[in-house]
């Protein structure tokens, strides 16, 4: 609810601080004392549009703030934890600056915040019903919500959102494989063809460097055998170095016993030397042996190679990556035949999924339909006591068609009213009277408000033309609504005043220093209180009479 709000230099306010308690507060004062100066001021607080002519004469910004007490929990206390705002615990605080120049900033408990983040959050904690700028119930948005509400009907909401979600879900997921489907349609011939091209290839894993060593040596094989043979008759001209260790070993050997054991080494060197020398001879002979003077083999092997790379850099990958590459599009080759039937079994889950939402969407268009009555006869009830007998309230539940098919349901609500026998119903701001619409909304409010509904309501006149017993029953309503909700009315009325539980009167006052007329608010006490219902009832010249009538207004609102 509104516990405080705070005004500087807006019109014909240069300081005002004002509290506020639970229950009916009524705002009195004569015409152009500046009622509507306060409603300007809080819209400022709660995000409505800035507008420079509402800074007061003499000063360059106008400050407003606005105190709430949130219940727990509170979809305003949800809606800023999820931007990133801290926790605003018991108490939130609503603040707006507005400059000359038109432009303002915004402060959620003295976090900078944007202003339609603040109207956001101004929507959720406050309700102004005005004679001249009717909003809250006139939005047809609206009109859904209080309905569900009304009718007890939340559980079965949820349940159409959760299955509209899955039906969207399963369209999404039916749309992507239908998607998908259709471009491995589009490229069924490339991969084909490339399936084909790379089955007939067949590259193999290391196959490129395998192929670059066998033509490298190809391509050197001349200059390979060159030097083997060279280096085989190095050690095998003249005598060769076999039978020079062999001689060696022979001399050495013949006096190896004199030599008390002085030659073993070196009898043993030239053992190793010529099983070394005879295994080098057997290698290059080997080599020399597995050397390819075949040109056609190695225009083979760079034709292989050529076809290896250039099918890698159409594909752009390695040449290593072709085998897998080619296991790949053979595997999604083999899906397209298989994607069709995944398809079909996509299309039958979003048809049931479909058929879930409709049912419980049409559980819930019946339901709303029976509250629909069930508000319309209530509401027509509360009708005639202010003096609105000859309207006609009436709740259109409508059947939309698939495309409007929503998260909401499957039916559009929308409040209508007839104010005159024989005329068709239409939607609330369009045919009735701002005091008619006024008496509408308290009568739905009066029926269909639940404490857990936006906590302050306001109206602005809603006794605007009226008087005697349908102003009584107009303030007997606002104190029923007043049970269980914050209720702020601004009014002219004496029954409606006569049952405030807490009453300001607005007033100028010319002694502002010579600087001119300024607006204040008083809190009025219970003597001050029958004296203002007097001078409503009277006009400036109060009587003893009216004084009375004051009191017995009072006593009877107390009953």
């Amino acid at each position: 609810m509104l516990t405080a709000l705070s005004i500087r230099d807006v019109v014909l306010i240069d300081r005002l601080d004002l509290t506020f308690e639970n229950g009916l507060c009524v705002l009195t004062g004569e015409t152009g004392a500046g009622k509507s100066i306060l409603l300007d001021a809080l819209g400022l607080a709660i995000g409505a549009r800035g507008d420079s002519g509402l800074i007061g004469p003499g000063a360059d910004r106008a400050i407003v703030s606005a105190v709430f007490e949130l219940a727990d929990p509170h979809p305003a206390r949800d809606l800023l934890v999820a931007q990133g705002f801290d926790d605003p615990g018991r108490d939130l605080v609503l603040r707006r600056i507005l400059q000359a120049d038109g432009r303002s900033r915004a402060f959620i408990n003295d976090q900078p915040a944007s202003v339609g983040l603040l109207r956001q959050v101004g929507q959720m904690l406050i309700e102004i019903q005005g004679q001249f700028e009717p909003r809250g119930l006139v939005d047809p948005a609206t009109h859904r919500a209080l309905l569900d509400s009304y009718g007890g009907l939340e559980e079965q909401a949820r349940d159409v959102r959760a299955a509209h979600t899955a039906w969207r879900e399963a369209r999404r997921a039916r749309e992507e494989a239908e998607s998908a489907a259709v471009a491995a349609a589009r490229d069924r011939e490339f991969l084909e063809h490339s399936v084909s091209e790379l089955a007939q290839l067949d590259p193999q894993a290391g196959e490129e460097a395998e192929l670059s060593d066998k033509r490298n040596r190809l391509m050197h094989a001349e200059q390979l055998v060159e030097a083997l043979n060279a280096a085989s008759g190095e050690l095998t001209d003249g005598c060769g170095v076999e039978d020079a260790l062999q001689a060696a070993q022979r001399h050495l050997a013949r006096i190896a016993e004199k030599a008390g054991g002085a030659m073993d080494n070196a009898l043993q060197a030239l053992d190793r030397a010529a099983l070394e020398t005879a295994e080098a001879l057997r290698e290059l002979a080997a080599a020399g042996a597995a050397i390819d003077l075949d040109q056609h083999g190695l225009e083979a092997i760079e034709e292989r190679l050529f076809s290896l790379r250039g099918i890698a850099r159409k594909h752009r990958v390695a040449v290593d990556d072709l085998a897998p590459l080619r296991d790949r599009m053979a595997g999604e080759l083999a899906l397209l035949d298989d994607r069709s039937a995944a398809v079909g079994r996509l299309q039958q889950a979003e048809a049931e999924a479909r058929s879930r939402y409709r049912k419980s969407a049409d559980v819930l268009s019946a339901a709303r339909r029976a509250a629909a009555g069930r508000l319309d006869a209530a509401v027509n009830a509360e009708l005639p006591p202010l003096r609105l007998e000859k309207a006609k309230f009436v709740t259109s539940v409508e059947a939309l068609g698939e495309d409007g098919w929503g998260a909401d349901g499957a039916d559009r609500i929308a409040f209508l009213v007839s104010t005159n026998p024989g005329t068709p119903e239409g939607p609330l701001g369009k045919v009735a009277s701002g005091g008619e619409l006024s008496r509408i909304m308290l009568a739905l409010k009066v029926v269909a408000a639940e404490p857990g509904d936006v906590p302050t309501l306001i109206f602005d006149e809603v006794d605007a033309n009226i008087g005697g017993a349908t102003a009584d029953a107009v303030g007997e309503r606002l104190a029923r609504l007043a049970a269980g909700l914050q209720v702020l009315v601004i009014t002219h009325s004496p029954q409606v005043a006569a049952r405030g539980t807490d009453h300001l009167r607005v007033e100028k006052d010319g002694a502002n220093g010579g600087a001119g007329m300024v607006t204040r608010v008083v809190r009025l006490s219970d003597a001050e209180r029958r004296e203002e219902l007097a001078r409503m009832l009277s006009g400036a010249a109060i009587t003893e009479e009216a004084r009375a009538q004051a009191a017995r207004l009072i006593e009877g609102a107390a009953v």
